[in-house]
């Protein structure tokens, strides 16, 4: 018996270790350099969670030597600050990048049309589409793409006449886009002036009329059509000329992990708000009731998550200040009832802050009216709330004091001889009788108060209390 499982133990090890062996070579196998296409999806808007993602994407291609990176685009649009981001990485990439716009009905809009002219190939499936690049503004924050040209001349004409600070600025971010998608048409050999039409006329293109216009190097279907139609084709890395190899690379697919997808959750602008909402009532819950500690820590973790929110998203002062007054003034209706007129403007400016906070016009940006409604009717209730806490507060009596101890009801502890402790008001008081020992659980009443001694006696009206176990001693 003994030499039967010694026989099973070693040929369990020999299938163990077979099997690492074999993991490995398959590892290596699949590592192999120049043998992978890696594949990262960028399916929303362009945000600081899709670009992290996007950046470490390319890096971990770096690192595995991989013949191609494909990035697989359909997005409305995004921020011009995330958007440089991803060019620069992809600009200063090791390894050369397709953006493959896909799949049929997919569009390279705004943001997506930046990077589609930074990428070393620009691929597009059948039924896509690319352009609409103007920059919006905003009133602070980073600009976003996407919104109408500044720069047109007024109906009389005026367009050498002195423009406001806004269109100033305007037509500043729409000859800083400009700048920026000629430069990136120059690098790879793309057609400029089509770019600076998408960015100041808003143009667009179909997949077909994009290779006809030379915007894009050709149309795949998919990702295997994509691989062998830009195998042998040349691009510039490094402002060096290199042929691809792509026919024969494994296609793997490079998911967002956890962080990205937790970085996406909280730059959503709505959960943004909804942050800074239940943090400021979870502070102010904790403020009336010192010592609850879970609105307290709620709250505080919610405000800094909106806080982190807002440093990251592009928002408008006034929206902010809006919601700060509104809050402001929905706690003012707590402390100095107004029949509600307070409130109500507490919550018309809250409202209207929630609208203002971030631009509709940008992609990916927009507040959630539902959302917000239901935010304003929440923070409504949650005042009606603390006011009538604070009026319970107010009636109540004071209960401090050796006047309201005396005569008051108490509850035996622990007893031993003729001294123990005693439970009162929530409180474990040192207490002396003179008399008998007293039994745990027996209800005493207070006589007497010598500094933090009470002199107690055995409660004749109630001389049954919930019984408590002894503490032993």
């Amino acid at each position: 018996m003994t030499v039967t499982l010694r026989s099973l133990r070693v040929l369990a090890f020999a299938v163990l270790a077979f099997m690492g062996l074999a993991g490995l070579i398959l590892a290596q196998a699949e590592e192999e350099p120049g043998g992978l296409a890696i594949v990262l999806d960028l399916r929303d808007a362009v945000s600081p969670a899709s670009a992290d993602y996007l950046i470490r994407g390319l890096r971990s291609a770096a690192e595995r030597e991989a013949g191609l990176v494909i990035l697989r685009m359909d997005t409305p649009g995004g921020l011009v600050t995330s958007t440089r981001e991803i060019n620069s990485a992809i600009l200063a990439s090791e390894v050369p990048v397709a953006t493959f716009v896909a799949p049929s009905g997919a569009r390279a809009a705004s943001a997506g049309t930046f990077i589609m002219y930074a990428s070393h190939l620009a691929v597009m499936a059948p039924g896509t589409s690319v352009g609409a690049a103007t920059p919006v503004s905003m009133g602070g924050g980073s600009m976003p793409f996407g919104g109408p040209d500044p720069t047109e001349e007024d109906e009389n004409g005026a367009d050498d006449a002195p423009r406001p600070a806004g269109d100033a600025a305007m037509a500043k971010a729409l000859n800083d886009a400009v700048s920026q998608i000629r430069s990136l048409a120059e690098v790879h050999g793309r057609n400029a002036d089509w770019a600076e039409a998408a960015v100041r006329d808003a143009a667009t293109l179909t997949a077909r009329a994009a290779v006809e216009e030379n915007v894009a190097d050709f149309i795949a279907r998919d990702l295997t059509e994509l691989l062998d139609l830009a195998d042998g084709r040349s691009v510039q890395m490094d402002g060096e000329e290199m042929v691809l190899q792509t026919r024969d690379l494994s296609i793997v697919m490079l998911e967002p992990d956890w962080r990205t997808q937790i970085l996406s959750i909280i730059a959503n602008p709505n959960l943004a708000l909804l942050f800074m909402i239940v943090g400021f009532y979870g502070i102010v819950f904790e403020l009336f009731n010192p010592g609850a500690l879970i609105p307290g820590t709620i709250g505080g973790i919610s405000l800094i998550l909106g806080l982190f929110a807002l440093s990251i998203l592009p928002f408008n002062f006034a929206g902010l200040a809006l919601i700060g007054l509104g809050l402001a003034l929905l706690l003012a209706e707590v402390f100095s009832p107004s029949f509600g007129v307070l409130g109500i403007g507490g919550a018309i400016a809250l409202a209207a802050g929630g609208v203002f906070l971030f631009d509709s016009e940008v992609p990916g940006l927009e507040t959630s009216i539902p959302m917000l409604a239901a935010v304003v009717v929440a923070a409504l209730a949650f005042t009606m709330l603390i006011a009538r806490m604070a009026v319970t507060s107010h009636k109540r009596g004071v209960t401090t004091g050796s006047h309201d101890l005396l005569r008051a009801k108490a509850q035996v502890q622990d007893w031993t001889g003729d001294r123990g402790h005693v439970l009162v008001h929530g409180e474990r008081w040192n207490a002396r009788h003179d008399g008998p020992p007293l039994t745990p659980g027996a209800a005493v009443r207070i006589i007497e108060i010598d500094g933090l001694t009470l002199h107690v006696t055995p409660d004749t009206d109630n001389r049954r209390a919930v019984r408590t176990p002894p503490t032993q001693e």
